[in-house]
């Protein structure tokens, strides 16, 4: 892929209104969004099909069509779980199946999502892709590094190469860095993309325990029993946010940056896309993140979501 990358990717997970977030996002409550970040240069868009069983990519095409294909970038995945398993052509069904949704005909970078099966499913998609014109930049998300090194030896079996590792990386969850799996990225040319930066909005300085986040969503599960810790957080986030007059949810996105990932950022108002764009203008200094980091470790969190795994 020729495409040049924004410094953020923005994540269409809520729009799948599949009860994670607790809210119910339509296509005229979205469109704005999707404009004002078009028009910013914010042209990467996360997706998977699994995110509303189709809704998000639906939403997402909606959006897409009629802009010429070279305007805007689509990241999007092959979930195991949703794969047909007595099919002889399960990625390809997949694949038409989101492009479908999407109203497109190819993918900018296409991932597995998680490692159930591994690794049956990279060696699917090798198959797949191999010998084929306009390749996407093939990536994996949730897998830990040994996982990582086995899908890059598969895919360079079949004439690629693994491009692209999507793990949980934040503040509060820095497995992916202390496994090794970041150096392992930097040291192959392999991009490293962070996903939940701001742990679906529990660093955005919006909730705590005064205001905590929306009973019966999947967030307030993990997040609401440990807002008095996430408030210490939230509080150094702000320290550091006001030396730079931001709001304290652009911090863990420049943190994300200038470690060295590519965030992928949840957006479903206006302002999220503000955000974005001036945390990606946002330079930490290395005392800074020292600061972060020590005060994230301070407070011992253990963040890791029902369909993830430690990156040990």
């Amino acid at each position: 892929m020729t495409k040049t990358l924004p410094k953020i990717a923005l994540g269409a997970w809520a729009w799948g209104n599949d009860g994670t977030f607790g809210d119910n996002w339509t296509a005229d409550s979205l469109r704005p969004i999707f404009d004002a970040a078009m028009k910013a240069g914010l042209n990467l868009w996360d997706t998977a099909y699994v995110y509303g069983m189709g809704t998000s990519e639906k939403t997402l095409g909606s959006f897409l069509k009629d802009l010429p294909r070279d305007s805007y970038i689509v990241s999007d995945k092959f979930t195991p779980q949703c794969a047909d398993y007595s099919s002889a052509t399960p990625v390809e069904d997949m694949l038409k199946t989101e492009y479908e949704m999407l109203g497109i005909d190819s993918m900018d970078i296409y991932w597995v999502h998680n490692p159930v099966d591994a690794p049956k499913w990279i060696t699917e998609v090798a198959k797949y892709f191999e010998g084929k014109d306009n390749v996407p930049v093939i990536g994996v998300s949730n897998h830990n590094l040994a996982e990582i090194k086995e899908a890059d030896r598969i895919l360079r079996e079949h004439g690629l190469q693994l491009g692209a590792v999507q793990n949980h990386y934040s503040l509060l969850n820095r497995s992916s860095e202390d496994s090794g799996i970041v150096d392992y990225c930097k040291e192959n040319d392999i991009q490293f993309w962070a996903y939940m930066v701001l742990e679906q909005g529990a660093l955005s300085g919006k909730y705590d325990t005064k205001n905590p986040m929306p009973e019966g969503s999947g967030r307030a599960q993990t997040y609401n029993p440990v807002l008095d810790k996430l408030e210490i957080m939230n509080a150094k986030l702000k320290e550091v946010a006001d030396k730079y007059n931001v709001a304290p949810a652009q911090i863990p996105v420049a943190w994300a940056i200038a470690k060295g990932a590519l965030p992928i950022i949840g957006v479903t108002k206006v302002n999220h896309v503000e955000d974005a764009v001036k945390a990606s203008n946002i330079a930490l200094t290395a005392d800074e993140i020292a600061d972060l980091e020590k005060t994230a470790d301070s407070l011992n969190l253990n963040l890791i979501r029902m369909w993830e795994k430690k990156m040990d």
